[in-house]
């Protein structure tokens, strides 16, 4: 994965926010804060919007968006005049970013068993009423080498379409 000298990571929800803000705090991605536009994780699902707010600033170079998602069909479709100046890569979490810790608990095999999404699964199977939340999301992994761990776990197991990325793929 080749990026950009600037750098935006836009991640859908508040778990892949706490995720992504676990990774940068403790330099385990291939970038860092200071490459990224803002300085910060940006939560913002739509490109008109994104274009508006962050791309008007005038970079002279080419600028990498990095999308943390969970679906792959989701379009993120810049308009014409920055096409050639982004260059917009999907790092996809499917089924859901609660794998994470669905591994990490070591409850593959239940979860597969309960045909639930994995939020869902946490919520009522772990007991985890606020998985969805940043400040969880964020407590829950206090340690970032047991994210790191649960990244790989996740990696391992999932079936990854060829030039697809995921989380892994942004680790040091």
């Amino acid at each position: 994965m080749e990026l950009a000298n600037y750098k935006a990571c836009i991640c859908e929800g508040s778990a892949e926010n706490a995720i992504m803000d676990i990774l940068l705090d403790y330099n385990l991605l291939i970038f860092n804060r200071e490459e990224m536009i803002e300085e910060e994780v940006i939560r913002c699902r739509e490109a008109k919007k994104f274009e508006e707010k962050y791309l008007r600033k005038g970079f002279k170079d080419k600028i990498s968006v990095i999308r943390i998602l969970d679906s792959r069909g989701e379009n993120f479709k810049l308009s014409k005049a920055y096409a050639g100046k982004v260059d917009v890569i999907n790092v996809v979490t499917a089924p859901e970013i609660e794998m994470l810790i669905i591994h990490n608990e070591n409850k593959y095999k239940e979860y597969k068993k309960s045909r639930k999404k994995p939020s869902d699964f946490c919520k009522e199977d772990l007991r985890m009423a606020d998985v969805k939340t940043y400040r969880f999301v964020k407590s829950y992994f206090a340690d970032p080498m047991v994210l790191v761990a649960a990244i790989k776990k996740h990696h391992e197991i999932s079936k990854v379409p060829k030039g697809e990325y995921t989380l892994l793929d942004l680790l040091r």
